[in-house]
């Protein structure tokens, strides 16, 4: 397989228009896309010139090209890295034997829920932050908005072409829920919770994209291990886009961050247009709560099977000495009869659980770069991330309530110190009133700080939205 894209009618290195019935579904399919992102996407901003980042290769050193593109005529398309004709299930109760170049019947239906599950989360996120250019600190802040939103539509792309190509059918219908359902929806929802949350200004943006995107990180390495080679190819590729996602929201909480520290120094930072930094640990509560219930029920027989199957496997796998966990345990937190012990539970219904500590891992090693910038700026304040059983709406911890600390409450102490840990009203409505769109090249809102860096090494004052 090519790794250089072809400049067909829908641009890919999987030689499409070797399959004439493919390729007619797929450009069949293709205009009903478009209408979804001109009804769905970004408001106000499709006929912009955007300084956007787009796939000419899959290879390390040559897969981005920057130029100003308008959002519909962006090369969305599909992309998989090369194959390996060597490459064997790396766990599971197949390990050893050669990947899948087609669905295993048996496993067709968990498959099928995998990737639609997957597909679902991408054009969640471009609706969730459809309205967010009317309100942008800065031109750079545009940009990357909008490179994060023409991603998420080429990933929703990468799930469409596997549903089409290895689902018959099913798949294509699959494919055209994909565009039906919105998020937010009373009647319609997105799939998972955390895609049907508001993303109504900046701060929670970046939230999400530091927290949300960061589990489909965690989520597309598992699939990326897949004995179903397409998938696995697939998500490879996506991870790198992944990256700039979680560097956006990572970078762009810290620039909040900054920003408070500075106002600090000189007196109320909500009175001179700042967020201060109690506000930004109840946003932070906020998400990275929500985004872990994206991993599942802590002990789950889905995830067991999606491992014995070979389509699910861990984060970076080949870390492991023993990958078929049969015997083996996890030990972690459970609830019993009321009270929360420690278990050991066989390894693979804990999967879920193993993969989301990888994941709180990661997290802490962000929120460790944010008090690192609060140190240097001479401030006596620590961001946490609050306990994995805090405001839990899955799994085992969903039917109680407990403190940011991990300490568990009744209802009554729950409700008078909630809107201590988590946005309220108030603070929701102070945010948006800071969120006032800054335009002019170089410049930034009263409560972010300037990028360390500009994008492609182009300065501050580099037009990155052409007005």
């Amino acid at each position: 397989m090519s790794t250089v894209l072809t400049d067909e009618k829908i641009p890919n290195n999987v030689n499409l228009a070797g399959d004439k019935r493919l390729q007619r579904a797929l450009e069949a399919w293709q205009p009903k896309f478009i209408d979804w992102w001109k009804d769905m996407g970004p408001v106000g901003w499709q006929e912009r010139d955007i300084y956007l980042r787009t796939a000419i290769s899959v290879e390390a050193n040559g897969w981005a090209h920057f130029d100003y593109v308008k959002m519909p005529d962006y090369r969305w398309g599909i992309f998989l890295e090369p194959k390996d004709p060597n490459r064997v299930h790396g766990f599971g109760d197949f390990q050893g034997q050669p990947v899948w170049d087609e669905v295993p019947g048996e496993f067709r239906n968990m498959l099928r829920r995998l990737v639609v599950t997957q597909g679902d989360t991408e054009p969640a996120s471009v609706e969730q932050q459809r309205n967010l250019g009317a309100t942008a600190p800065s031109l750079y802040d545009l940009r990357n908005l909008f490179q994060v939103n023409v991603e998420e539509g080429r990933h929703l792309w990468a799930m469409v072409y596997l549903l089409h190509t290895y689902f018959g059918r099913d798949g294509r219908e699959e494919a055209e829920e994909l565009l039906q359902r919105r998020s937010g929806d009373s009647d319609k929802p997105r799939i998972l919770g955390a895609f049907n949350e508001p993303t109504s200004h900046w701060l929670s943006f970046f939230m999400f994209t530091m927290f949300t995107d960061r589990d489909g990180k965690y989520q597309l390495a598992a699939l990326a291990e897949s004995g179903f080679d397409p998938l696995a190819r697939t998500c490879r590729f996506m991870l790198t886009e992944e990256a700039h996602h979680m560097f956006v929201g990572e970078t762009g909480v810290q620039r909040v961050v900054k920003r408070a520290c500075e106002l600090m120094k000189t007196g109320d930072v909500r009175a001179q247009g700042g967020i201060d930094l109690p506000t930004i640990q109840k946003y932070l509560n906020l998400w990275y709560s929500l985004s872990l219930d994206l991993f599942g029920g802590e002990v789950s027989s889905n995830a067991a099977d999606a491992f014995a199957a070979g389509l699910k496997g861990r984060y970076k796998e080949d870390r492991y000495e023993e990958h078929k966990l049969i015997g083996s345990h996890f030990r972690m937190e459970v609830l019993e009869e009321g009270r929360v012990i420690e278990k050991d539970i066989a390894m693979r219904n804990a999967l879920n659980e193993v993969l989301r500590t990888e994941y709180i891992k990661d997290c802490q090693r962000g929120v460790d770069r944010w008090n690192k910038t609060i140190r240097e700026e001479g401030i006596d304040f620590e961001l946490r991330l609050p306990d994995h059983k805090f405001h839990r709406q899955i799994g085992m911890w969903s039917n109680n309530r407990f403190a940011p600390s991990g300490e568990m409450l009744d209802d009554a102490q729950w409700n008078a110190r909630k809107g201590d840990w988590l946005p309220n009203d108030q603070d929701e409505g102070f945010i948006k009133s800071l969120m006032q769109p800054v335009y002019e090249p170089g410049k930034m809102a009263s409560w972010i700080a300037p990028p360390a860096k500009g994008i492609n090494a182009l300065p501050a004052e580099f037009e990155y939205v052409r007005l």
